[in-house]
């Protein structure tokens, strides 16, 4: 069963001038050596950071968050994007692309091509690299390549 979140948790307040950084300084984004990638200070964020999840044996399986609790967590993820001014921003996934491209945001369809937007000079969406894991056997090395070339455009701009 998933923990509960305390009170704190959930409710920190953000402070305007000092918004959590603490998985930027944790993690770092890698991309594969196939997309020729330069040597960079990439940063990791999410637009989740507290995560649902149901067990299923000893595996934890995430489960999507519903537009509220996107909402509840976009201020956080609008401060990070403040400090950082990224100049490329890419979204991993369905989640991410909807939470800060607009709900009807479809990564189905528009995966890989640059984006209009307020948040960085450059935005681009591909799927999250864990949906590849998830696709069925026959599929599964196309979606990995086109991942990559998704990446490779976003080498292109770094």
């Amino acid at each position: 069963m998933p923990r509960q979140l305390s009170l704190d948790e959930t409710a920190a307040p953000l402070v305007p001038d000092r918004p959590s950084l603490k998985n930027l300084s944790t993690r770092r984004s890698r991309t594969p050596a196939s997309t020729g990638a330069r040597s960079t200070s990439p940063t990791s964020s999410s637009t989740r950071p507290h995560f649902k999840w149901q067990a299923r044996g000893k595996r934890r399986i995430h489960q999507k968050p519903n537009w509220s609790e996107i909402t509840a967590c976009r201020p956080w993820l609008d401060a990070e994007l403040e400090v950082i001014e990224p100049r490329v921003l890419v979204c991993l996934g369905a989640t991410a692309a909807q939470a800060l491209l607009g709900r009807d945001f479809r990564v189905s369809r528009q995966r890989g091509e640059l984006v209009e937007s307020e948040l960085a000079e450059n935005v681009i969406a591909t799927v999250h690299p864990s949906s590849i894991l998830r696709a069925d056997e026959a599929t599964r090395e196309q979606e990995y390549r086109e991942l990559v070339r998704d990446l490779e455009k976003v080498a292109a701009l770094i």
